[in-house]
């Protein structure tokens, strides 16, 4: 049971105060602060999936944007968040215990963006909100993972991880309910649903200033800043000075430098590669759509699908990851997307098909998503936590975006099997190339 300990103090967050409890109290599954963070994110998915549900037939149906302008804007809504994450995380790094405020400024940026959809009535102006909109979800990305990162032990990193990934996850499968019933209740309906996504996401930032704590830096972690970074650039500290007392900002330098570590090349270019052949959600479900011709007004729900399978999955996933590796997980998870694929295409059309894809699409994201993050930890310095982790986002996101881009030309062009089909066959093949990328020996188990 994932309750943690209300009366635990800020610094009780740091992962020291998670593998040491007190005398007599019972430890917590996970630190507080995964579950303040986990709050954040249940109240903003609520806000932002209720735009997204609605978001695809809003611009295919009502604004009657072509496959290829939608992708377009899809592969903005994810690939201009992946040129900010590097700049979130190195600006939480920089400020030694920054993270809160970096990630709250991208709560705050992107809940600023959903009024400012009413307004919006063609593609340059959507394409400038939701850009906006995805750059306080890049600012808030690596700092808000690396906090639930250095709040945990590695031994419990991927449960953590689950645990919020659970809690995101059920604010997904909430926000597209939100949505259909305001759609089904109002005249005016999408006007509603960007209205009310607004005071949703202003709680969710209140929730975070309130209850997630500023500084979760363990004190080895701060003592080893100068020794782990700075001695590559300048040497190690002079004799008689004090690490704790010398301890600068890291520099964008030294995180990029990070590339040059086996362990973090490696997971990167695995995350890229297979970002190149993961179509967006909002193509799946529109090709879900289509195999089945739910009307419209139904199509809203389909993202509950995904979201209540990911919801289910994410801890045991999350566990499992912890005992048998990140790696064969997140390999197994682009199995069942490649799964999904394949059913796409297939002739088969029972009743069973949209609960099958949708388990197996939830399934795929609970196994991949927040197991990238807790694979990516262990390679990566406690000082370094936030930019390391964002370079990781950032490769796999940018893939995401050239995809996005990509499938919507090749079904404007060739048709949507023709695109998926092609999709599949790189899927296929980049998890090929990630199996061949085993980690060294001495770098341990995956």
């Amino acid at each position: 049971m994932y309750v943690a300990d209300s009366r635990a103090g800020a610094r009780a967050a740091s992962a020291e105060g998670a593998a040491r409890p007190r005398a007599g109290r019972r430890r917590a599954a996970v630190a507080p602060t995964v579950l303040a963070l986990g709050t954040v994110s249940l109240i903003t998915d609520v806000s932002s999936e209720m735009v997204t549900a609605v978001l695809p037939l809003y611009l295919v149906t009502g604004l009657g944007l072509s496959p290829l302008g939608f992708g377009l804007l899809d592969g903005i809504y994810n690939g201009f968040s992946a040129l900010v994450r590097l700049i979130g995380g190195h600006l939480a790094d920089r400020g030694g215990g920054r993270h809160k405020w970096v990630a709250g400024f991208g709560y705050g940026l992107s809940a600023a963006c959903k009024p400012l959809l009413l307004l919006a009535h063609s593609l340059t102006p959507i394409g400038l909100v939701l850009a906006a909109d995805r750059t306080g979800k890049g600012l808030r990305t690596a700092p808000r993972d690396a906090l639930i990162s250095l709040s945990s032990t590695p031994a419990t990193r991927g449960r953590a991880f689950g645990v919020h990934r659970a809690m995101d996850t059920a604010g997904a499968l909430l926000g597209p309910l939100v949505a259909f019933l305001i759609l089904r209740a109002t005249v005016d309906g999408y006007d509603a649903v960007f209205t009310v996504s607004f005071c949703v996401a202003v709680v969710g930032v209140l929730v975070l200033v309130l209850f997630v704590p500023g500084d979760t830096r363990t004190k080895a972690g701060a003592r080893s800043t100068r020794s782990t970074w700075e001695a590559t650039e300048s040497g190690p500290p002079s004799s008689g000075e004090n690490p704790a007392e010398t301890t600068a900002p890291p520099t964008l330098r030294a995180a990029l430098s990070l590339l040059a570590t086996p362990a973090v090349r490696r997971i990167t270019l695995c995350a890229l590669l297979l970002g190149l052949a993961t179509v967006s959600d909002a193509f799946v479900f529109l090709l879900l759509q289509r195999r089945l011709g739910v009307p419209d007004r139904w199509f809203a729900l389909l993202p509950l699908g995904t979201a209540a399978a990911f919801l289910l999955l994410a801890v045991p996933l999350g566990r499992l990851a912890d005992r048998i590796g990140s790696r064969r997980l997140f390999l197994a998870g682009h199995g069942a997307l490649l799964l999904v694929y394949a059913l796409l295409l297939s002739a088969w059309h029972g009743t069973a098909l949209p609960y099958v894809v949708l388990l197996l699409h939830g399934g795929f994201y609970a196994a991949t998503d927040g197991v990238l993050m807790a694979a990516a930890s262990e390679s990566v310095p406690e000082e370094l936590r936030s930019s390391g982790l964002a370079l990781v986002q950032t490769g796999q996101a940018l893939a995401r975006f050239v995809c996005s881009l990509g499938f919507g030309a090749a079904w404007t062009a060739w048709g949507d099997r023709t695109a998926l089909t092609g999709s599949a066959v790189l899927l296929a093949l980049g998890v090929l190339v990630s199996l061949a990328l085993r980690p060294a020996p001495s770098e341990g188990p995956a």
